[in-house]
């Protein structure tokens, strides 16, 4: 069978048990229709990047499934008709990865950007070829309190 990996973002004002029996409810649906969840994770309450259905934040949940496509079909249809649920994202992957997955490890476990080192003296900007004298500036750099 095919691998999933689903993410939703539910309301904010359920509870963390509110937010992790939608998480079993839609296991249920999968294994119902003949798929089964390998692992799911709550992510906890997030503050999302912009508004959606006038909540700035969200609980998140992740799923790692093996489900044929129409157990898939129905568990998001499900989610889209649940009033909780604000999105859905289903990802078809190759296999999954072993372990928690990047939300859940902590910062210093995670490869990202590595040790950054010693940047050394980076130095003064260097002037705007582009750009011609600020005179209207004078000498203070900002508007003059003496115009009238």
């Amino acid at each position: 069978m095919p691998l999933y990996e689903h993410v939703f973002i539910a309301r904010q004002d359920l509870s963390n048990a509110q937010a992790e029996a939608l998480i079993e409810h839609f296991g249920t649906v999968l294994s119902d229709n003949g798929g089964q969840v390998l692992n799911n994770e709550y992510w906890g309450v997030k503050t999302m990047s912009y508004k959606i259905n006038k909540n700035r934040k969200g609980h998140y949940a992740y799923l790692r499934t093996d489900a044929p496509a129409p157990a898939v079909l129905e568990m998001e249809r499900l989610m889209r008709l649940h009033e909780d649920v604000m999105r859905v994202l289903t990802i078809k992957v190759d296999s999954h990865e072993d372990g928690p997955s990047v939300q859940m490890q902590k910062r210093d476990e995670r490869e990202g950007r590595g040790d950054r080192g010693d940047r050394g003296d980076r130095g003064d900007r260097p002037p705007r070829e582009d750009r011609g004298p600020r005179e209207d500036r004078g000498d203070r750099g900002g508007f003059s309190r003496d115009r009238r």
